[in-house]
């Protein structure tokens, strides 16, 4: 039978009308603005703190991540603390092998301690309001109430002993399952290009008046303070007690992210030419890009402030790299050798404009190297804290809340609306759009209630809580083969038709699909965090099958012990 012949153009596409579909859509576009505005990066920073072991790291990750995805979507938390977890484990030498399957799992494990913290509960949320459309629902108040739309903190009196179980699981059990790829460590010295940057502390900058090991620049991420200089004095090497103090130009040598995570210290600017623009509400348009200098280069035995770089390349010279030589002195000083790496402050066409140029071997943007708006943070972190409380106090729709919010994002300019546009996963909302579809298709077709009836006729005999683990199980297998969203959606219509066919309350039957189809730990393509990362931490198949397979049935355990408490059958 012809898809067309089964189900009305509004059935197949509805579900990109979907009240969870369009909140998920918001929500990535918040959760960029905070990105945007360097909130998020706070967040990360503080998340990793003074951490030196990796059972201290797995102790702060623990207390953060899980209650930053309880009210941030998992998918841009992961994405946000990737690279912070990434250069920790650079800096103290451990495997991120060890680190970044944890992370996925806590994101995920927060995510299922309120309405927002998942893209699968508000998939599930939105369909409970579309089941309020059903003619069989609109005709029984018994329905109504048992398929109504679900408050922010519904599913919290399971989420939270759900998520520390999983916490628990991890320390006791899933640290020693844990693969150890010390050759990724290794890979970390191999692939390091070291920079050398002057930083000058401009007034009004936090870094005044504090010393070096309190200001947190004894024990940075891919830098090292290699000198100060304070007018004609010369300070090295540089010790922990050293006082910062205004105007201080302070030398690094390291690799291109952290000199980005330094630009990102407001009131820190790299010192390059007086044309270089510090403030960066005013460099939105800029971007960081790489450029080897060739042979033939009329740059090759001029000094950077000899070239007159900026007048030639419309472009500044931030920071100098020459293999295997640790530079030292003032940046401007440098006399440029065939084969120095320059780390440019250049326009957004600086690339497309010298790509062919032949005083360049070669040359390349650095990804996620925009200047962050810090004047837009506090606004932001408030706008962030106004969504949860209209989320929490239903005063207007949750979808309307998240779409409200973006769109004060954009006028208070925290991100720009072309940045927006692009912040949204349209994959993501195109396959749970395509999946409604699919899932109103199955339950249209009679397979619904041919698996119903399967399920029916051998668990229910033994009674709703029996019917009820079956399902649960159906789903956590349906969700490691196809995904979160994709679970949610076709696993819905089983739920509340086995809830009203046995007589039951078909509440109970959802929040377990909700729960369940966030449970995909022990495949990779179960969660999409998963997938961001597998690649970083070097992951085989097996690993995720090895540490997620416990993980699988503490959770079924514990989710198939409560949900039916809380919501009695």
């Amino acid at each position: 039978i012809g898809l067309h012949h089964l189900l009305t153009v509004e059935e197949i596409f509805g579900g990109f009308a979907n009240e969870g579909l369009l909140t998920v859509a918001a929500m990535f576009a918040v959760a960029a603005s905070l990105r945007e505005t360097g909130a998020l990066n706070s967040m990360g920073d503080g998340v990793m703190g003074r951490a030196r072991t990796e059972s201290g790291a797995l102790a702060r990750m623990a207390g953060s991540v899980t209650v930053a995805s309880a009210f941030l979507n998992n998918t841009p938390v992961v994405a946000m603390l990737l690279p912070v977890i990434d250069t920790w484990c650079r800096k103290n030498r451990v495997s991120p092998s060890r680190l970044l399957l944890p992370l996925s799992y806590l994101a995920i494990l927060g995510g299922t301690c309120t309405l927002i913290g998942t893209s699968t509960n508000l998939v599930v949320n939105g369909m409970l309001a579309r089941a309020m459309e059903r003619p069989d629902v609109a005709a029984s108040p018994a329905l109504q109430q048992a398929l109504e739309p679900m408050s922010l903190f519904e599913v919290t009196p399971v989420g939270i002993p759900y998520a520390l179980a999983g916490v628990l699981y991890l320390f006791i059990v899933g640290r020693r399952l844990l693969p150890d790829r010390k050759d990724l460590i290794q890979q970390f010295g191999e692939s390091a290009r070291e920079y050398m940057v002057n930083m000058r502390i401009e007034p009004g900058c936090r870094l005044i008046g504090k010393r070096v090991e309190a200001a947190g620049l004894r024990r940075l991420s891919g830098q090292f303070l290699i000198e100060i200089t304070r007018g004609e004095e010369l300070i090295t090497p540089v010790e922990p007690n050293q006082l910062l103090e205004e105007n201080d130009i302070l030398t690094f040598a390291g690799v291109v992210d952290s000199i980005i995570d330094l630009e990102r210290i407001p009131g820190l600017v790299p010192v390059v030419d007086i044309n270089y623009e510090a403030h960066s509400s005013k460099r939105r348009d800029s971007l960081l890009c790489e450029a080897v200098i060739s042979a033939s280069s009329p740059l090759v035995g001029k000094s950077i402030r000899g070239a007159d770089f900026r007048a030639t390349y419309n472009a500044a010279v931030v920071a100098v790299h020459r293999s295997g030589e640790r530079l030292k002195g003032r940046l401007g000083d440098i006399v440029l050798r065939n084969g120095d790496t320059l780390l440019l402050q250049t326009g957004p066409h600086f690339g497309r404009a010298h790509h062919n140029n032949s005083d360049f071997y070669l040359v390349s943007a650095i990804q996620d190297s925009r200047p962050v708006r810090h004047d837009k943070a506090y606004i932001s972190i408030g706008l962030l804290g106004l969504l949860i409380v209209l989320m929490a106090t239903e005063v207007i729709p949750i979808v309307m809340a998240a779409f409200l919010i973006a769109g004060l994002m954009v006028v208070t300019r925290c991100i720009s609306p072309g940045d927006a546009r692009q912040s949204v996963d349209w994959q993501t909302l195109l396959s749970i759009g395509a999946a409604f579809g699919l899932g109103r298709a199955l339950e249209k077709s009679g397979v619904v209630e041919a698996v119903i009836t399967l399920v029916v006729d051998n668990a229910a005999s033994f009674g709703p809580y029996a019917a009820f683990i079956a399902l649960y199980i159906v789903t956590v297998v349906v969700t490691e083969m196809v995904s979160n969203n994709a679970a949610a959606v076709f696993m819905f219509p089983f739920a509340v038709a086995l809830g009203i066919q046995l007589g039951a309350n078909p509440r109970t039957f959802v929040v377990g699909v909700m729960f369940a189809a966030s449970a995909g730990f022990m495949m990779p393509i179960g969660y999409q965090t998963h997938l961001m990362v597998y690649g970083p931490g070097g992951y085989r198949f097996k690993d995720f099958i090895r540490l997620g397979l416990p993980m699988d049935l503490v959770l079924i355990t514990v989710a198939t012990l409560l949900i039916p408490l809380v919501w009695p059958f």
